[in-house]
């Protein structure tokens, strides 16, 4: 059974999970207004690249490696990603092109 909510409750809602999450966001900033401790530097240093090849892990998982076209669309567009990475520096260049050619290459090449 769904459960409708009139307008005040859903702008209260609303409200609420803005607050939520902009608290989330600054809460960091208000409590480490020095120096941060060492364990957040560390981890302000690797969670991105942790975060990046947990990424890569989970889109990798499903791939199929012993039946045809046994993961080359994906790695094609690996390739093209860390290529384009390296040559231009530009994090939305990267992702952008690998995954218009994941898709060129899904959809037409290999379909």
């Amino acid at each position: 059974m769904a459960v409708r909510l009139n307008a005040v409750q859903t702008v209260l809602t609303i409200a609420a999970l803005a607050a939520g999450t902009q608290l989330t966001r600054w809460l960091p900033f208000w409590v480490f207004r020095k120096d941060p401790p060492a364990v957040v530097t560390y981890l302000s240093h690797v969670l991105p690249a942790a975060s990046m090849g947990l990424l890569v892990i989970y889109c990798l998982r499903s791939v199929a490696w012993t039946a045809a076209p046994h993961g080359a669309p994906e790695l094609l567009a690996i390739a093209a990603v860390a290529a384009l990475h390296w040559w231009k520096g530009n994090v939305l260049l990267s992702i952008a092109g690998g995954t218009a050619l994941y898709m060129l290459l899904v959809q037409v090449v290999f379909a």
